[in-house]
């Protein structure tokens, strides 16, 4: 195992900021982001089809690269550095690893179609659900987990905050204990407000919905908010190395006193507290990544299955609030100018926010990794 990046991982990253640096520089990003469509479909399908990224984890004989969760890390890096509103997170990692782990006919097909970047995917469950509340083995009276109901091949039912549903082609829909392929054409998608512009998010209405199973367990399910939280830790890492980079440059410009305000020891230490948390939040990411790359190359090694899960929680514990903290103090060390609209910094700060309560809060990371530690929750909790 190595947290260093790899020789192909650091050229896949050259590509993808040389791509967002050209087509997704931060003006477009503001312009973009409080229209009603801050999608960008151009952009994406440079994203999925030159560089590859829709089909990233998604094995050869599918169409796919056949690469790890370690590359998929560093593509989120770079999206989260760039605050990308493209359904990489929800598609090429969520719904693909769920394909991925239904081994079934239909879920094939469907591989094939997102691997070549014609069609995008995103599971139809709420972005704030823990993997952990998605048990391995389903239980019976797990259908009272899910909002919606399957009766006669069709699906019927209300799913609230889902993420990537406005530019999906296929939903995938947990419904009692199968989970379901449905097209987007089927359902009716209303956005709703999010606090982060970039990252919109929709309730999902199914009304006698045709439907496909494309697996007969939940733990397809499992496993993919389980990736999409590893990996939303590298999409934070991104997000607090920007918001450093930003304001260490800013410091450097910006004088009081005949002096750059980064020579005031004050700010200083505040700025070398959050550098040593990013450079934490950095191992934590890539250890997640690794662990997670490993799980899924030798899919039957449950010692492999539990070292991702501890590795996830241990990363999302403490990179969704490395990202706050970061946006937070950018903020503030800009000033007056980080409070205006025509600074991206709000958006970083949006983003950091949602990112720290999607798929599952700190808090439920951490009281998760207690559980898989062996330590009891204190009397009363």
């Amino acid at each position: 195992m190595t947290l260093l990046y790899s020789e192909v991982e650091e050229e896949l990253r050259a590509a993808v900021r040389g791509l967002l640096a050209d087509r997704y520089p931060p003006a477009t990003v503001l312009a973009r982001a409080e229209t009603a469509s801050p999608y960008d479909a151009a952009l994406w399908k440079s994203l999925a089809r030159d560089i590859g990224a829709a089909g990233l984890l998604i094995p050869e004989q599918y169409g796919g690269a056949g690469a790890s969760a370690r590359e998929a890390a560093v593509v989120l890096e770079e999206l989260g550095r760039a605050v990308t509103p493209v359904p990489f997170l929800t598609s090429s990692v969520m719904a693909t690893r769920a394909l991925l782990a239904a081994r079934s006919d239909a879920a094939e097909e469907l591989l094939a179609a997102l691997a070549s970047g014609d069609a995008t995917a995103a599971p139809a469950v709420s972005f704030a659900l823990p993997p952990y509340a998605v048990p391995f083995h389903a239980p019976e009276g797990v259908g009272a987990l899910w909002p919606v109901r399957a009766m006669g091949g069709v699906l019927s039912g209300r799913v609230p905050a889902v993420a990537g549903a406005e530019t999906a082609d296929v939903l995938l829909v947990p419904a009692g204990r199968t989970l379901y392929a449905v097209a987007a054409a089927d359902v009716r998608v209303e956005p709703v407000v999010s606090l982060d512009l970039t990252r919109p998010i929709a309730t999902v209405t199914l009304e006698g919905a045709p439907a496909t199973p494309v697996s007969a367990g939940l733990a397809p399910l499992r496993a993919a908010l389980e990736l999409g939280a590893g990996l939303l830790a590298s999409e934070q890492l991104g997000v607090a190395e920007w918001c450093l980079s930003t304001t260490v440059a800013y410091v450097k410009e910006r004088h009081q006193f005949a002096r750059p305000i980064g020579s005031f020891q004050a700010l200083k230490h505040r700025l070398a507290d959050l550098w040593t948390q990013i450079v934490q939040a950095r191992a934590a990411a890539r250890n997640a990544a690794d662990a997670l790359a490993t799980a899924m190359e030798r899919s039957d090694d449950r010692a492999a299955a539990d070292e991702a899960t501890t590795a996830v929680a241990v990363a999302q514990a403490w990179c969704g609030t490395v990202a706050v903290r970061a946006a937070e103090e950018c903020v503030q060390m800009h000033g007056g100018l980080g409070m205006t609209w025509e600074h991206p910094v709000h958006l970083y700060l949006k983003r950091a926010k949602a990112d720290e309560i999607a798929l599952g809060t700190p808090g439920d990371h951490r009281d998760a990794l207690a559980a898989l530690a062996g330590i009891p929750a204190p009397p009363g909790s």
